[in-house]
């Protein structure tokens, strides 16, 4: 068996429009889970305006920090044939101004199944048109890895870094750490050391699994982080479930995300914040006024919305029939890692020169007697996952969200509106 890093995108369809109609840019209608039966269930979602709202992001671009002059490096594998003309048609339902993606795929694109194709496809849409939601004027470059395959991924993020292509990346996937072939790991880490020399910001989403993981042959669940995630180079984003006011946006409260039980019936297994302690990583210097033990390297470092009932909305051009765009609500730490490298490319833009690994900085502000300034502390919920039925390996006994970092939420999710000029602040 070839070792694969799993996309992470958790979605529901709720809807098609004709592709010439683009619905209005506001949330102005139920969103239904349309996999579910008898009847449809409504689930919350939300669109660029809320999250802007909810996470302080608008104040930012109402005073023209909008990632102007800064590269955004998103990698997938398999990425999305429509990619294009869907992110033109997302803009133009929501108002948002045009922008400019470099699709770039050095290696070419080998073929999959369907439902492999159709997962990496909404994981593309999801990380180019959110990353551009937050960071509107920054350019993409959306590097597609041939497949998902660890040698495949790592010779697309060795493309990226050593042609210098941004000042942040985006890996929204993973795989358990301890299933990474050692010469990968390290290989990767070297990539990594190399990108961080040259200023650049790395972001991987922490895993949808809660404390649990794939197993190496795939059968079951085992208590572990993912990877590339752990990497102590990396800001590892972890997920929370966010309530706030359907039209306005505003912040209302969060818990750690964990809908494990609430949708168990799709059969997807478990569905919460990935986080816990890696056994490759030993605590890094950043981390030492969170955690006390010097052996691991603890994750998330942060955490965004990642909630599947309170998703974000994306549009894919439908595989069958490309006259019709499909509407997904979509969530997962997948959501996360896209938003906050555009939050990075805000502070670059602020600072007027790349950031490098901010985990020192976040760290510093996230854990200091202003840290409430900086971040919402998520100090509820837990991504332990129950025992369930059909599922190996499970229960895995994870961890509590509680006042400042934890194994759930890591530092908590941005007031980016105080946080970005603080990261431009401690780079210059």
């Amino acid at each position: 068996m070839t070792p694969a890093v799993g996309a992470h995108p958790q979605y529901l369809k709720v809807g098609s429009f004709p592709a010439k109609q683009p619905p209005p840019g506001t949330v102005l209608f139920p969103c239904q889970d349309n996999s579910q039966s008898n009847p449809p269930a409504t689930v919350v979602c939300y669109g660029p305006d809320q999250i802007r709202a909810a996470y302080g992001v608008r104040q930012l671009q109402n005073q023209g920090i909008n990632g102007r002059g800064r590269t955004i490096v998103i990698i997938d594998a398999f990425g999305s044939p429509t990619i294009a003309s869907d992110l033109a048609t997302f803009n133009a339902a929501w108002g948002l101004p045009s922008s400019t993606l470099n699709v770039i795929a050095p290696y070419g694109v080998a073929s999959t199944d369907p439902d492999n194709a159709l997962g990496w496809a909404i994981e593309t849409s999801l990380d180019v048109q959110w990353a551009h939601v937050i960071a509107p004027k920054a350019t993409i470059d959306l590097v597609v890895a041939r497949s998902d395959s660890d040698p495949d991924i790592l010779k697309a993020t060795k493309y990226a870094i050593s042609n210098n292509l941004g000042d942040v990346i985006s890996q929204s996937y993973g795989e358990s750490e301890s299933c990474v072939d050692p010469g990968i790991l390290n290989s990767q880490h070297a990539l990594f050391d190399q990108a961080t020399a040259k200023g650049t910001s790395i972001f991987a989403s922490s895993g949808d699994e809660g404390a649990a993981g794939f197993s190496c042959d795939g059968n079951s669940f085992i208590k572990d982080v993912s990877n590339p995630a752990s990497d102590p180079d990396v800001t590892a984003v972890g997920g929370t479930s966010l309530t706030a006011d359907a039209v306005t946006g505003a912040y209302e409260s969060e818990t750690t995300w964990n809908e494990t039980i609430a949708f168990l019936s799709q059969g997807d297994g478990p569905t919460a914040s990935g986080g816990g302690f890696s056994s490759i990583y030993k605590r890094p210097s950043y981390q030492a006024s969170a955690i006390s033990d010097p052996r691991y390297r603890g994750l998330p470092d942060v955490a965004y919305n990642a909630g599947i009932n309170g998703g974000v909305l994306v549009f894919i051009t439908d595989p069958a029939d490309s006259t019709l765009v499909d509407v997904y609500v979509v969530g997962g730490t997948s959501a996360g890692s896209p938003q906050w490298a555009a939050l990075a490319a805000l502070a670059d833009q602020e600072a007027g020169s790349r950031l490098g690994n901010i985990n020192g900085p976040l760290y510093q502000l996230g854990t200091g007697h202003s840290a409430s300034k900086y971040f919402h502390d998520v100090t509820t919920g837990n991504n332990s996952i129950p025992r369930l039925k059909g599922f190996p390996g499970t229960p895995v006994s994870g961890y509590k969200a509680g006042p400042g970092w934890d194994a759930a939420t890591g530092l908590g999710t941005p007031r980016a509106d105080n946080l970005v000029p603080a990261l431009a602040q401690a780079g210059n």
